[in-house]
């Protein structure tokens, strides 16, 4: 799909640039809300996120290429 060749080959996305922003222009990898999607980690539907900080937070670029690929987005 288009939006799987926007990202890097390898490296790490915040929530903000999976599921997009209107207000800043960033258009939604994974169009869908963040209650949705932090509900789809907790349950397993969506990849864990990987730590970089105390309060930060972002997901491998790898992971979210599969996921695209296994929901055929």
């Amino acid at each position: 799909m288009a939006t799987s060749s926007l990202l890097p080959l390898v490296g790490y996305v915040r929530l903000v640039h999976i599921i997009g922003d209107s207000k800043r222009g960033i258009p939604p990898i994974i169009p869908v809300g963040r209650t949705t999607w932090l509900n789809g980690v907790k349950s397993g539907k969506y990849p864990k996120p990987v730590k970089l900080s105390k309060r930060a937070v972002a997901w491998r670029i790898e992971d979210i290429r599969q996921l695209i690929d296994s929901t055929g987005n």
